[in-house]
C-alpha cells in the first residue's frame, strides 16, 4: 500500500510539474516528507538524503559560470571564435555545435539561451537552413550533457553510485557525446549540403523576417557579440581557471569544490565587478536534482523502487523490456522534465541488470542519452529558446517542422541507443 501511494505521489509531482509553472524539486521535497511520514521513515533521516555533495557541485560550477559571464570571458570565447570562421558557412554551423558543447561541458545548463540569440539571426544573413542551426545548437549542447561538471552529469553519477553501478564518468560523457555528433552529421548531410557554396553569394543584404523586420547584418550581430570583448587580464585567469575546473575533473579531484575556490578566488580579485554573479547560480536546477534526488532516496528506502525494478524484470526479456524503457524516457521526456525521467527509469534499471543480461553502463547510458536528446522538442527549454530566437516568416510553421524532427528524433533515438549500447553487451 505505501509503494503504491509513493507511485502517485511521483506521478502527481511530475504531472503538476509538467503542467503548471512550479519546480518539480520543490514537489518532491513536500513529497519525500509527506511520504516519508506514511513509510515511518523519520524527519531527520529523510533530511538526511538531502545530497549536500551534488547541491555543492550544482551551485559551484554555476557561480563560476556566472562569473564568467559577468566578466566577459564567455562573450571573448564567442567573439574570438566568429572570427576564426570568417563567414563559412559550413564552419558557422559547426562553429555553433561547438560552442553549445563548450559551454554546456563548463557547467552551463543554458548554453543554448546563450548562443540562440546570435545564431538565429546569422543563419538568417548567411542563409542557413533556421531549423538546421537550431537543432545543432541543441545538439552540440546535448552531446556535452553528461560531462561530470553539468547538472546531468552530477545527478546521474550520484544516483549511479548510490545504486552501487560501475560507470565510468568518460564513459557517460563519451557515448551520448558520440550519438549526438552522428545525428548533427545526418541532420547536415540533409539540410547543409548547400553551405559550401561561395561566401560571396550571401552577401548580399538579409531577407526581411516575418512582419517586414529586418534581421540586421552578421556585421552588427559581430558587434553586438564583440563589445567588451577585449582581452583582459581578469579574463584570462578566468578562462585559465575554467580550463582548470576540466583538468581537476579528469584528476578525480572534487569538481564542485574546486569550482567553489576558483570562483572565490576570481570575486576575491574583483568583487565589484562580480556582484551580479550570484544571480547566474542556477537556483532552479539545483533545486529540482536535489529534490528529485532526496525523493528517490526515500523510495529507495520504502521499498518502491524495488518493487518497480521486479515489475520490469518480470518482463522475461531484460533486452525487450530495456528497450521498452528506453521508448518510454524519451516519450516522457519530450513533454516533461530530463532528470526527472531519468531519477524514474535508472533505478528501474537495477533490478534488470541484476538478472546478468545486461551490461550496467551501456544501459545507463543509453538510459541518459533518451533522457535528453529530445531536448529538441519545442516543448524543452531548448526547443523554447530556439523557436523565439528563429528569424522565419512564420513561426509557426517553423514549429511544425520542429515538432516533425522531434518526432523522428523520439522515434529512433532509442533504437539508435539500444542498438550502440544495449544490445552489444547482451550478445
Amino acid at each position: 500500500m505505501v509503494q503504491f501511494v509513493s507511485l502517485l505521489v511521483l506521478v502527481a509531482v511530475f504531472t503538476l510539474a509538467t503542467v503548471l509553472p512550479v519546480n518539480m524539486g520543490i514537489l518532491a521535497f513536500v513529497a519525500a516528507f509527506v511520504v516519508g511520514a506514511i513509510s515511518g521513515i523519520s524527519v531527520d533521516d529523510v533530511t538526511g538524503y538531502f545530497p549536500g555533495d551534488t547541491f555543492v557541485l550544482v551551485v559551484g560550477i554555476t557561480l563560476l559560470f556566472g562569473v564568467a559571464k559577468v566578466n566577459g570571458t564567455i562573450d571573448l570565447v564567442v567573439a574570438a571564435s566568429l572570427k576564426l570562421v570568417r563567414g563559412r558557412r559550413w564552419a558557422v554551423v559547426w562553429l555553433m555545435f561547438a560552442l553549445a558543447a563548450v559551454l554546456m561541458s563548463l557547467g552551463s545548463v543554458l548554453a543554448v539561451g546563450m548562443l540562440a540569440p546570435i545564431a538565429m539571426p546569422i543563419a538568417a544573413r548567411y542563409r542557413i537552413n533556421p531549423l538546421l542551426m537550431g537543432m545543432m545548437l541543441s545538439h552540440g549542447a546535448l552531446s556535452a550533457a553528461f560531462s561530470p561538471t553539468t547538472v546531468y552529469g552530477a545527478f546521474t553519477t550520484g544516483m549511479v553510485h548510490d545504486a552501487g553501478l560501475d560507470v565510468s564518468p568518460p564513459l557517460l560523457f563519451a557515448v551520448p557525446f558520440g550519438l549526438n555528433v552522428l545525428i548533427a552529421a545526418v541532420l547536415f548531410a540533409v539540410l547543409g549540403r548547400d553551405l559550401f557554396g561561395r561566401d560571396e553569394d550571401v552577401a548580399g543584404p538579409a531577407q526581411p523576417a516575418g512582419g517586414g523586420g529586418s534581421t540586421g547584418t552578421l556585421a552588427r550581430t559581430r558587434t553586438t557579440v564583440v563589445t567588451g570583448a577585449r582581452v583582459t587580464p581578469l579574463r584570462v585567469i578566468t578562462l585559465t581557471g575554467m580550463l582548470a575546473l576540466l583538468v581537476t575533473g579528469a584528476l578525480g579531484i572534487d569538481v564542485g569544490l574546486a569550482a567553489f575556490v576558483i570562483a572565490a578566488v576570481l570575486l576575491l580579485l574583483a568583487p565589484d565587478r562580480h556582484k551580479p554573479s550570484a544571480d547566474e547560480v542556477a537556483s532552479p536546477a539545483v533545486l529540482l536534482v536535489c529534490g528529485m534526488l532526496s525523493y528517490m532516496a526515500v523510495l529507495k528506502e520504502n521499498g518502491t523502487l524495488a518493487m518497480l525494478g521486479e515489475a520490469a524484470a518480470a518482463l522475461g526479456s531484460p533486452v525487450l523490456a530495456a528497450l521498452l524503457l528506453c521508448f518510454a524516457v524519451a516519450i516522457v521526456s519530450a513533454f516533461g522534465s530530463s532528470i526527472g525521467t531519468l531519477g524514474i527509469a535508472l533505478p528501474l534499471a537495477v533490478p534488470l541488470l541484476d538478472l546478468g543480461q545486461l551490461g550496467a553502463a551501456g544501459f545507463v547510458v543509453a538510459l541518459g542519452f533518451c533522457s535528453t536528446v529530445v531536448d529538441v522538442s519545442p516543448f524543452s527549454t531548448n526547443g523554447i529558446i530556439v523557436l523565439a530566437q528563429a528569424v522565419v516568416p512564420d513561426k509557426r510553421v517553423f514549429q511544425r517542422r520542429m515538432l516533425a524532427y522531434s518526432a523522428l528524433v523520439v522515434a529512433g533515438a532509442p533504437l539508435l541507443a539500444w542498438t550502440a549500447a544495449i544490445l552489444p553487451s547482451a550478445l
